[in-house]
Parts: C-alpha cells; sequence; structure tokens
C-alpha cells in the first residue's frame, strides 16, 4: 500500500486501486528521457487482481533498455524473443498454459501480454501477430507505435506518417521524407474478426487503463495499438511526449476508439477540430515540410477521410 497524498484522495476509487497494485516494471531502465513507454508496462499488472500476467517482448527499445544483461526492470514472468516471433512464442506459452490446466498441473490463472513496437508490428512481426490472432490464442497484443524503428536509428517503417523525416527517407532537393500513407494496421487486426480491438494514447491514463483491462479480461485475443511518442525520433523536448501524443489526438490523427464485437466505438471528439498543423510542425521530423504545402494538403485530407470512415462505422453499427 503506498501513503494516500492529498492529490491521491482527489482521484475515483477505480484509479485509487490502480495506483495501490504492484506495478510491472521497475524504476532504473534504461529509456531515454522522458520517453513514456513505461507508463503502460506498469500497468499491466495494475488492471485487476484476478490473474497473474505473463509477459513477452518482440525486440525493440523496451525490451533493449529493460533487459541490459544482467539486470531487468521486470517483476512479473517476461521473455525476450526476436524481432519476427513474439506473437508465435507467446502463442506456444499460452497453449502449455492450457495444456497443464487440463491436465490439472496449474491451477493459477493466468493472462499473457506480448508488446511490442511498430517496427516489430506492422512490418516483421506482423506474420506471427496474424497467425496467433487467427489461432485464437487468449493473449493480448500491445503496439507501442512511435512510427519508425527508433530502436536501431530512426529508419522508415510502415507506421510512419506521410513527409516524415527519417535516416532512410531522408529530406533533400529530391525528397520531402517519407512518401505515400502510413499502413492501417488497426483495421488489418480488425479484418481478424477479434472480440476487442482498441486504439488508445499514452497521454490518456484512464482510457488507457479501461482499454487495458477490457483487452486483458477478454477471454481470447485482443489488440491495442498505442501511440506512443519517442523523444529523439520526432526531435521534441524531453517533457513533451505526453504532450505530443495529445496534440495527436485533437487533431484527429490518431483516433481514439474501440471495436467490441464489431461495434464501433468513438471514446474522444475534440472540442474543435484542430488542423494537423498543430501537431507537425510541433515536431522537428515535420519542419521541412513548411516548405511543401501540397504534403500538407494530402496529409490533412488523409486524416479527415479516415476520421470520416471511423465516424460511418460508428454510425453503421449502433
Amino acid at each position: 500500500m503506498i501513503e494516500t497524498t492529498p492529490a491521491l484522495a482527489e482521484l475515483s476509487p477505480e484509479t485509487k486501486l490502480m495506483c495501490e497494485r504492484p506495478g510491472t516494471f521497475s524504476g532504473g531502465h534504461r529509456m531515454c528521457a522522458g520517453c513514456p513507454t513505461g507508463l503502460f508496462t506498469k500497468m499491466l499488472t495494475r488492471v485487476s487482481d484476478e490473474y497473474e500476467i505473463v509477459a513477452g517482448n518482440a525486440t525493440g527499445c523496451l525490451e533493449v533498455a529493460s533487459s541490459i544483461f544482467p539486470y531487468s526492470s521486470w517483476q512479473i514472468p517476461w521473455i525476450h524473443t526476436a524481432f519476427e516471433n513474439a506473437s508465435a512464442m507467446m502463442s506456444g506459452v499460452e497453449a502449455c498454459y492450457r495444456s497443464l490446466v487440463r491436465q490439472g498441473k496449474m491451477r493459477k490463472k493466468l493472462k499473457f501480454v506480448v508488446m511490442g513496437g511498430d517496427g516489430g508490428t506492422y512490418d516483421i512481426g506482423l506474420q506471427s501477430l496474424s497467425g496467433a490472432m487467427e489461432r485464437g490464442h487468449d493473449l493480448t497484443y500491445i503496439c507501442y507505435d512511435n512510427g519508425a524503428y527508433m530502436n536501431t536509428g530512426v529508419q522508415r517503417s510502415s507506421a510512419t506518417p506521410l513527409g516524415a523525416a527519417t535516416t532512410t527517407t531522408p529530406v533533400g532537393s529530391e525528397s520531402s521524407g517519407r512518401k505515400g500513407n502510413r499502413k492501417d494496421l488497426t483495421k488489418i487486426m480488425l479484418a481478424h474478426n477479434l472480440g476487442y480491438v482498441a486504439q488508445a494514447s499514452i497521454h490518456d491514463i484512464h482510457d488507457l487503463f479501461r482499454k487495458m483491462k477490457k483487452a486483458i479480461d477478454h477471454d481470447g485475443p485482443s489488440f491495442i495499438n498505442l501511440l506512443s511518442p519517442c523523444i529523439p525520433g520526432w526531435k521534441i523536448d524531453a517533457d513533451m511526449a505526453v504532450e505530443s501524443a495529445r496534440e495527436g489526438v485533437e487533431c484527429n490523427f490518431w483516433p481514439l476508439f474501440e471495436v467490441e464485437n464489431g461495434k464501433f466505438t468513438i471514446n474522444y471528439r475534440p472540442t474543435a477540430k484542430k488542423p494537423v498543423t498543430d501537431w507537425v510542425f510541433s515536431q522537428g521530423r515535420f519542419k521541412h515540410l513548411k516548405k511543401h504545402p501540397e504534403v500538407i494538403a494530402a496529409f490533412q485530407a488523409e486524416v479527415d477521410k479516415q476520421w470520416a470512415w471511423l465516424e460511418m462505422e460508428e454510425a453503421r453499427t449502433k
């Protein structure tokens, strides 16, 4: 139990309970200063007392910074495998668990969570992720999306937004950054007809907590796509990760929504429509786009198109 402070006393009962439960992830990890990735990892064991969590990581920032030998930040059973097979690995662990339960050799209630960045999820790990979801394993996959291969030097991934400068989409006289629109992984997961799929943002802890609980509680495969800014990759100040995620939601670049058994719900509607320039020009990776209004126009058109699709799906499934 932690000491109750005046600030804590103002929180909702559910949030207080979350704060009082033991966390999954200890301090002293080696994430970049200001990296928000540790926020959701601390919440894995705080969503419920009804089960224990077993977690697995694809290679990436979170794995590298939390498990530098001989140290570990993980306070739960945790496994690291390569980029491409994190979902396959955890599928095997979950299948083994079910076998042990059937044999009467295991009585604990366990839940399984896989985590990966966008490089390990949208690209290299997509095949094993799709297979695990299709086979119906009881596991939750959380993708922390920062829009590039940040751990290996900020190379473009298929989650990189239009116009972003990366080391493999450099800006120059012949290039205005990444060409083409990002892959929509959330839609791909929806095509697997999962019982629970959601988009969340690291800035809205209450919404994220609720979605993590739903996803992990769900018996069967579930997926959360989580916007998690990268300080060096986005070229923002170390104290701007949470605010930058908020701006991404406010301009509709990253809508907060969930789909439960096919029913769409938009969880947050900005009170005033903000242009994407509010978010884009707050980041160094897009600053060159001030000279490319045609890219900004295309970026805005894509954001508007995706928001219209989302509203249509919500109305259709109401």
